[in-house]
């Protein structure tokens, strides 16, 4: 009866500890670094009802992730699911900013820098004063653009144009 037990404390032991190792590798996957996550919206963790916002800016952002390191500092992730490039799109570093700046804004502490996931590779972007100035001259662009009755389309990738869900609507498409 005794090595019973005993034999079923060794399973259910080795099974606990593969489950550990495989949600350790799942992490590591995911591109997240290690700490504590405080607000995800990918509704994987827990959902996050209340999106980041900067009032002066006039700027809501939901990021993927924020993930809490054991320093303290909060790092967010935003995922993707296409392969990655050579380097990240400028875009996507541009998204990025704007949620360091909303982390900024909204938990008081300047991110060193943010994480772009994609399905194949990650790339941790240093959030830099440039960077900032950039997203910063970007947004006051767009808040001029608000108010012109016609906008030139500013790309030439016919694939951008196959999947906008404002293609029906647009004299400019190019697919």
């Amino acid at each position: 009866m005794g090595l019973g037990w005993l034999g079923l404390g060794i399973t259910l032991a080795l099974l606990a500890a593969a489950a550990w190792l495989w949600a350790r590798g799942q992490r590591a996957k995911s591109g997240l670094p290690a700490g504590e996550i405080i607000y995800s919206d990918t509704g994987t963790w827990f959902q996050q009802k209340e999106p980041l916002f900067s009032a002066e800016l006039r700027l809501v952002g939901r990021p993927d992730y924020l993930v809490r390191e054991p320093d303290g500092e909060i790092v967010p992730v935003e995922i993707k699911s296409g392969r990655a490039p050579a380097e990240p799109h400028e875009g996507h570093i541009l998204q990025l900013a704007a949620y360091c700046l909303l982390v900024e804004e909204n938990f008081g502490a300047r991110p060193a820098y943010g994480i772009l996931q994609y399905r194949d590779r990650a790339f941790a972007v240093e959030y830099t004063v440039e960077l900032e100035e950039d997203l910063l001259d970007l947004l006051a662009d767009m808040r001029e653009d608000m108010f012109e009755e016609e906008l030139d389309r500013d790309h030439n990738d016919w694939r951008r144009c196959a999947h906008c869900s404002l293609r029906d609507y647009c004299y400019q498409r190019l697919a």
